[in-house]
């Protein structure tokens, strides 16, 4: 980003009439920061702080994200997961098969490791992948031409291998994933939660008009032809992508597009009866009317109405999801509303539920540090509580 970065914000400023000092106060963004960005001193800016400036200077947020950035992944993910990557390009241990596998029990072994998966186990996950992916090139290998089954078995174990690769920031082989697992997709429905994956992969790299363009397009093929008749799959498929245009149209300044997504997300979920629906093929994709006010509390939170958020937490107290992903990364959303509110014990008390119950994929949500980071900042001294969460979730000194 860089001093591009800082050309194209003083540019701008300068056409819009305002000192660096009035987009300071427009913006809530310290003047000393815009100082530095202007002159380059800073060669990258977080996407909050860049929404922050491109609403108070009404531009799209993409406009002040000249090169998509995201921080390196941490070297011990990048060593656990060392094995999956090479068995994704193909490369497995020497290990000989004590028997052929079968489709019907890799099947068995896939079923066993998604719970560890939706459930956050991931250096319990992690071995498990290699010989799933060996087994599956092995079975894609042998079957005939017409038959999908290891194909599609195939898939489903890459979409686990990208959103792990997501996870951990480890974005060129979450790529390399995605596009080996639409390949073996044996159709647009079920490919859908690969383009979800895509979606936040451009999302996290900062690079939001990418974001909007992947998950329009595929809401627009996905989108069914009468509401009235669409199963719930097709619904669950078609609101999950328009929940993307929503969440990377309101990061990029564009309320007005993401509050109409935000919109027909509703319509789909209203269609959609009975409870959410948890799609055999998305391993993180559950889609209903609870998933739909989770999205809407998002959205409240990145253009900073925290007490919308609170609010639309409270309704959802107690309610039964399906997935402890998306579930507790709509907690952290409430914890974040209470930090911001200054609600500080309350904040805490959410991100200490959360540990509890789904305490390795916390570790691995640097939005939980910036969390913390923000009460420690507003404190003077820190409780033996705070102190040892801010390890746990490796808060940086």
């Amino acid at each position: 980003m860089g001093a591009q970065l800082g050309d194209r914000l003083r540019n701008i400023r300068k056409r819009r009439g305002l000192t660096q000092r009035e987009l300071a106060d427009r913006s809530g963004v310290s003047v000393q920061l815009i100082q530095l960005l202007e002159q380059g001193g800073q060669e990258t800016t977080r996407t909050e702080t860049a929404r922050k400036l491109a609403t108070a200077l009404r531009v799209e947020t993409s406009a002040l994200i000249v090169k998509p950035d995201s921080a390196a992944p941490e070297t011990t993910d990048v060593e656990l997961w060392a094995e999956v990557r090479q068995a994704l390009a193909g490369i497995y241990p020497a290990d000989e098969f004590t028997e052929p596998p079968t489709v019907a029990g890799v099947n068995a072994t896939f079923a066993e490791a998604k719970p560890l998966f939706r459930g956050g186990q991931f250096i319990d996950l992690a071995p498990t992948l290699v010989p799933m992916l060996r087994d599956a090139d092995y079975l894609v290998s042998v079957s005939d031409s017409g038959n999908t089954d290891a194909r599609r078995l195939r898939s489903r174990i890459r979409q686990m291998v990208a959103w792990q690769m997501c996870l951990t920031w480890q974005f060129d082989a979450a790529d390399h994933a995605i596009a080996l697992a639409l390949d073996d997709a044996p159709d647009i429905r079920t490919a859908a939660p690969l383009a979800d994956a895509d979606c936040w992969r451009w999302i996290r790299q900062g690079d939001l008009a990418k974001a909007r363009e992947v998950a329009t397009r595929w809401a627009d093929d996905l989108e069914p032809r009468r509401i009235s008749k669409a199963s719930r799959e097709d619904l669950a498929s078609w609101g999950l992508m328009l929940q993307r245009v929503s969440t990377a149209a309101i990061r990029d300044n564009r309320p007005g597009e993401a509050e109409d997504a935000l919109a027909f997300a509703r319509v789909a979920g209203m269609a959609i009866r009975h409870g959410e629906h948890d799609s055999k093929d998305g391993l993180l994709h559950a889609f209903g009317p609870v998933t739909v006010q989770m999205l809407a509390a998002e959205n409240a939170m990145v253009i900073d109405k925290p007490e919308a958020t609170l609010a639309i937490g409270t309704k959802l107290t107690g309610v039964k999801y399906p997935l402890p992903w998306p579930w507790q990364r709509h907690r952290l959303d409430v914890a974040a509303a209470h930090a911001a509110m200054r609600q500080y014990p309350e904040a805490l008390a959410v991100l200490q539920q959360i540990r509890q119950e789904l305490p390795e994929w916390l570790v691995k949500q640097r939005f939980a540090r910036d969390i913390l980071v923000g009460i420690i900042e507003k404190r003077r001294t820190l409780t033996p509580e705070i102190r040892e969460l801010a390890d746990f979730v490796n808060v940086p000194y």
